[in-house]
């Protein structure tokens, strides 16, 4: 059993990713950070463009490319801020909801794939683990 928890954690972060990015294009036509941002806009709703680019630990203008992907594939709608007309706050569009809402059923499966074999007291550990580089590092 291969005991470097760094290598081990970098190789299963890719592999996953990948994984989930796949499987989020066969099944919505639109990739994992894609699902990530529409998460996050919903549970933000107007959340300046900003504040999603360090949620999803993007710099800005990997985050404009992204956004301008999203705007055109009908996802989500930029504004620009009351406040501040630099700014640009970003709202889900009903398209964008729909793919919500069908990202679910993807999401319980790639988490029950996870977690497959394990018993309810090993994941409690492993989310403890993950929870912990997640938060202390």
């Amino acid at each position: 059993m291969d005991k470097r928890f760094f290598y081990l954690l970098n190789k299963a972060r890719h592999r996953v990713y990948k994984h989930a990015d796949q499987r989020s294009e066969e099944a919505l036509g639109i990739s994992v950070t894609q699902v990530g941002a529409l998460l996050l806009v919903a549970g933000d709703e107007g959340c300046l463009l900003k504040d999603l680019a360090h949620s999803l630990h993007l710099n800005s203008s990997a985050l404009t490319g992204l956004a301008g992907r999203m705007e055109n594939k009908g996802l989500l709608e930029r504004r620009t801020c009351d406040r501040d007309g630099r700014a640009s706050r970003l709202y889900l569009t009903d398209v964008g909801r729909e793919k919500i809402e069908s990202a679910k059923p993807l999401i319980t499966e790639l988490n029950n794939r996870m977690t497959d074999g394990f018993s309810d007291e090993e994941v409690t550990v492993i989310l403890k683990f993950l929870n912990h580089l997640a938060n202390d590092f």
